[in-house]
């Protein structure tokens, strides 16, 4: 389940983000929907870059009763995504948050040979979603 926090006007439909969450995982998730200014700050604190991003993701350590991690995602990183690749911002926000579950349960794109994307693929084409963040950066 989806422990939402939303600090900005996004429309979010957190009944289809536990969807997907639920086809991933039974733990809690913690999800921060914020502004780019404090996603500039957080991505300073917790990886030394003084910029905004779209999402940032952080496991927690294995514990009973523990969420499985907290997601961050950019309400203006959302809006821009849309806009730019011509779908709704409820989807783009799917595919911000399937991309920063999977970096917290274990995924990284960075290193792995081609996991991520296939699973990224996978939920994407389950839940009828476009093109991920992945797939649109090899494309």
């Amino acid at each position: 389940m989806i422990e939402l926090d939303n600090k900005t006007t996004l429309k979010v439909q957190e009944s289809f983000l536990n969807k997907i969450a639920q086809f991933l995982t039974n733990k809690d998730i913690e999800l921060l929907i914020t502004s780019d200014d404090v996603m500039q700050k957080i991505n300073l604190t917790h990886r030394n870059i003084n910029k905004s991003t779209d999402v940032l993701s952080f496991p927690y350590e294995e514990m009973p009763m523990s969420p499985l991690g907290s997601i961050v995602i950019s309400s203006e990183y959302v809006q821009k995504g849309a806009k730019e690749f011509l779908h709704q911002e409820s989807d783009e926000l799917a595919l911000l948050f399937i991309h920063g579950l999977l970096h917290i349960l274990g995924y990284d794109h960075e290193v792995d040979n081609g996991e991520m994307r296939a699973k990224e693929k996978e939920i994407i084409e389950h839940f009828s979603l476009p093109s991920s963040l992945i797939i649109r950066a090899e494309g």
